[in-house]
């Protein structure tokens, strides 16, 4: 399934596409069978994060990142311990906000397990599950907040997020 940003920009702008744009593929194929995948096409791939399930298949001067589907098990900000799965929904759980775990299938079914759609149509950027988790696994995920809030959000920021981002700072001091 297409997934991420490239659901939530086509939702957001519509289906034009940028001169290079990121285009993102879940799949429950392990990353072994990615490769055979992509070797028997003869598709040029790079093992670019083969540790996290992604390979990154190049098609002319197209990029797509292909990952497994995975359940962190445990994370160490910016790095995570994985286990690769066969289940969406938990795969689409430890995605950071509502408006990026947003998925199509080859068929055009969108599937929105957190009405990322609702939240993209409100102009709101919110966290799935709990905020303060989700900043605990990956600290990015503040400046992450912040970028997104710009791009999409069209109101005030949403309060459970900006107090979890004030509160994940504390691992500057």
């Amino acid at each position: 399934r297409f997934v991420g940003g490239c659901v939530r920009d086509t939702l957001f702008s519509g289906p034009t596409p940028k001169k290079n744009p990121d285009i993102d593929i879940a799949t429950p194929d392990s990353p072994q069978e990615v490769i055979r995948l992509l070797e028997d096409a003869s598709i040029k791939y790079i093992p670019s994060g083969i540790k996290y399930g992604t390979i990154t298949a190049v098609v002319k001067n197209y990029v797509f990142e292909i990952t497994s589907l995975r359940t962190d098990v445990k994370t160490y900000g910016r790095h995570a311990d994985v286990t690769f799965i066969n289940d969406w929904m938990q795969d689409a759980a430890r995605r950071d906000f509502t408006i990026n775990a947003m998925m199509v299938n080859s068929l055009g079914d969108l599937y929105d397990p957190w009405n990322g759609i609702k939240d993209l149509e409100m102009g709101v950027v919110r966290f799935i599950g709990n905020a303060n988790d989700r900043i605990q696994e990956d600290h990015l995920r503040i400046l992450r907040f912040f970028r997104f809030h710009a791009w999409y959000g069209s109101n005030a920021p949403d309060p459970a997020a900006l107090k979890a981002c004030a509160n994940g700072l504390t691992f500057l001091k």
